[in-house]
């Protein structure tokens, strides 16, 4: 797969600028009854509302270089090629969630506060945009919830601190840890914590690797209220609608999960919601042209671009 993956972006490098061009006025005829909901995405992603100064400091697309970070420097430079080679950006690579003086490309951003400098892009998404196809149905898993997952970071800690012995989860710890080593457990592939009827998302440095996929299945995700947002747009999801959120300290876990246990018609409802929360960020070839209109609208703002 990561032959295909670079061979792919090699591809890229050959096509002249026209037939991006071309391609880019075909994306917008397929999906022009869908502008307004791009266009709301688009805001979403980026929240400027005046134009700004570029600096010294702003990269050329004829200069960016891959420097580390490979799948986000391939992420961003695929959409690159749509643009001249004279347009400038300013872009953060890696697990990094402060906000620049300039507006500044980001994976991820605080859900909260004033993040408008930070304008999200679909970066690292081979390993954060995993969906699964689940053929188990939510009655027929277990009642119980799982995680499994490195555990480095005080909230993490503190999660297992309160759940590792739960009767009603199968938590373990993925690193190695001399101060835990109780906490370790054999690795546990995704189709096995499929059994479960509910999956455990732990924010890391940043948002749950596994909130996607997990939502994408006939499980519940089960979370402490999210701090962090990527391209998936996690600031918008509703507890009790799209997943099902617990205090930071555990405290309501049982009554909660419990809950659903005895309600199962109210936790598909919650699957249900979550797929179709999924289902736009499914449609590849949707996808590609919000990232088109992303950077399109940076680049209008910069003033490098003349607004349509």
């Amino acid at each position: 797969m990561k032959i295909l993956y670079y061979l792919k972006h090699a591809f890229l490098e050959t096509i002249p600028r026209f037939l991006f061009d071309f391609r880019k006025r075909s994306l917008e005829k397929t999906y022009t009854s869908h502008n307004y909901w791009i266009q709301s995405r688009v805001s979403y992603y980026c929240k400027l509302d005046s134009n700004f100064a570029l600096n010294n400091e702003f990269t050329k697309v004829s200069d960016y270089r891959r420097k580390g970070y490979t799948s986000y420097y391939f992420d961003l430079k695929e959409f690159l090629h749509y643009f001249p080679k004279s347009y400038r950006f300013n872009y953060y690579f890696g697990d990094e969630t402060h906000i620049e003086s300039a507006p500044t490309l980001f994976k991820a951003r605080p859900i909260e506060g004033d993040n408008v400098n930070s304008v999200l892009f679909k970066l690292d998404k081979r390993r954060h945009f995993r969906f699964v196809e689940d053929l188990l149905s939510f009655s027929d898993k277990k009642d119980a919830a799982v995680f499994r997952g490195a555990v480095t970071q005080p909230h993490r800690i503190r999660f297992m601190q309160e759940m590792f012995n739960h009767p009603l989860v199968d938590a373990g710890q993925s690193n190695n840890s001399d101060e835990h080593p109780g906490w370790q457990k054999p690795f546990m592939s995704v189709e096995e914590q499929l059994q479960y009827k509910f999956l455990i998302c732990l924010e890391g440095n940043d948002v749950a690797s596994n909130l996607k996929w997990a939502m994408s299945s006939n499980s519940v995700v089960v979370t402490p209220k999210m701090k962090f947002e990527t391209w998936f747009m996690e600031g918008t999801l509703q507890a009790g609608v799209h997943y099902i959120e617990v205090e930071d300290d555990w405290s309501d876990f049982e009554e909660k999960i419990q809950f659903y246990i005895d309600n199962p018609l109210e936790a598909e409802k919650i699957v249900k919601n979550a797929h179709d929360y999924i289902a736009p960020f499914k449609d590849e070839k949707l996808e590609q042209l919000v990232c088109i209109k992303t950077l399109e609208r940076y680049f209008e703002l910069s003033g490098q671009l003349e607004k349509k």
